[in-house]
């Protein structure tokens, strides 16, 4: 992804509470003919022929490098396909749902592809479920080269398929090589989250850093420490904010922030200040900090290393994913076959993918790309350290989670509950048993706990 802000999770809280209202406001049912999504080769009532050539011209919404990035190869589409025009449009990240959600809701004026977000798919599906085409017949067979936590991001629960993934972001521990030689703590050595917090009481005695920097007004690393056990927010369509694996990943939280090894502060400005000045000596998050690593600190260069993430256990998942996106196509596009074409182009191609890693360090959630060569060589700003094929061998392992319609919902009432907790010392436990019951008040839903 993006080295800005406005590509990143970090950002999701806000955008999550604008989302929320909008979606609240919307007719189930959303936009569409009929009760269902149809499919482009005409077999649900809508679509053109599949024997139809392909022509005419589609307009694509994106932002930032997702939308550079489809500038770069629209030329070698058209090229390939002669009578065809691929307007690529870069909306912006900040209005970009506004401007999807008012087109689902108004059935007019989307463009023909949209980017989505993996995590905001379901809540559009699960909101509007005639608002897009449905890709089975065309890109189903595609299911198995896809990593399979970003496919299920793209599949319904009747595994009607939606979209296609795009880019993911596999986690690691990025860590300062300096901070954590002075303190002689070997960062290969840190299997468990216990050991984590040992290393960082010892590089904090030593170096006086920090260990992690925590956003106080967002979730933080509780999303990806939830994942890294195999669920969200929601387990079968229940509120699972309270479950042992939420209260275990909160407590790991509280233990940071008890033993001072937490630096505060807001937003992704403050994140990006705080690495930079060595402030904190650790960030785990996913393979897209590299870019904001080598494009905003390039004087740091040899100063970081990259290992997998800290389990809960030992023989644990290592892994988890913050971000990545999809690309699907509205049911109100004009040239629904053509926009299928071009996500194919795009997207089940590895030599592209690659080029797109490369060029605007999108990192693929297509998995045969991830055999490349590219991926296995050494990057300077790592001291020589191949930190891409860290990220690719971790990929099998990122479980699949659910996501779901009221994930905006339960994004806003977590970040209260994680607040509680770090910053004013509530018991873990206590805060999710409220959260969840808020969740389930706020959505109708049942607990699982």
């Amino acid at each position: 992804m993006s080295t800005r802000p406005t590509r990143r999770a970090v950002l999701a809280t806000g955008l999550a509470a604008t989302a929320s209202g909008l979606l609240g406001g919307c007719a189930m049912g959303g936009a569409g003919t009929g009760g269902q999504a149809r499919d482009i080769d005409g077999t649900k009532g809508g679509g053109p022929g599949k024997d139809e050539k392909l022509g005419g011209r589609i307009t694509v919404w994106s932002w930032d490098v997702a939308a550079t990035a489809m500038k770069r190869l629209a030329g070698s589409f058209e090229q390939r396909h002669p009578g065809t025009t691929v307007d690529v449009v870069d909306i912006g990240y900040d209005n970009a749902y506004d401007k999807i959600i008012v087109g689902l809701r108004g059935g007019t004026g989307l463009a023909d592809v949209l980017t989505v977000e993996g995590s905001h798919m379901p809540r559009f599906t699960g909101s509007f479920p005639t608002g897009f085409y449905d890709l089975t017949s065309l890109g189903g067979r595609y299911g198995g080269d896809f990593d399979r936590a970003a496919w299920r991001t793209v599949t319904g629960a009747d595994r009607k398929v939606f979209a296609l993934p795009w880019d993911i972001g596999p986690c690691a521990l990025y860590y300062r090589t300096d901070h954590f030689r002075a303190a002689g703590v070997d960062a290969h050595s840190l299997r468990t989250w216990d050991d984590y917090v040992e290393a960082g009481v010892r590089v904090k005695q030593v170096t006086g850093h920090k260990l992690i920097f925590q956003d106080s007004t967002d979730t933080g690393l509780l999303p990806m420490l939830l994942q890294q056990q195999g669920q969200a927010y929601f387990k079968q369509g229940r509120v699972a904010v309270d479950t042992p694996e939420a209260v275990r990943a909160l407590t790991l939280m509280k233990t940071l922030a008890d033993k001072g090894l937490v630096a505060y502060g807001k937003g992704w400005d403050a994140l990006v200040t705080s690495t930079k000045e060595g402030t904190t000596s650790t960030t785990p998050t996913a393979a897209w900090w590299t870019g904001t690593l080598t494009s905003e600190m390039p004087e740091l260069k040899g100063r970081f290393g990259v290992v997998p993430l800290p389990g809960f256990t030992a023989d644990g998942v290592h892994t988890s994913n913050i971000g990545g996106s999809t690309l699907c196509v509205p049911a109100q596009s004009g040239n629904p076959r053509l926009a299928w074409a071009f996500i194919e182009f795009l997207l089940t191609d590895a030599a592209r993918q690659v080029s797109m890693l490369r060029s605007e360090g999108l990192f693929p959630a297509y998995l045969p790309a991830l055999d490349d060569p590219y991926l296995a060589e050494g990057q300077d700003y790592f001291g020589g350290q191949p930190v891409l094929d860290v990220f690719a061998r971790l990929v099998p392992a990122i479980p699949p989670v659910e996501y779901e319609a009221d994930d905006a919902k339960a994004t806003d009432i977590m970040v209260s509950a994680v607040t509680s907790v770090m910053l004013r010392g509530q018991d873990p436990r206590r805060a999710l048993d409220s959260a969840a019951g808020q969740l389930a008040r706020a959505t109708g839903r049942k607990r699982v706990a």
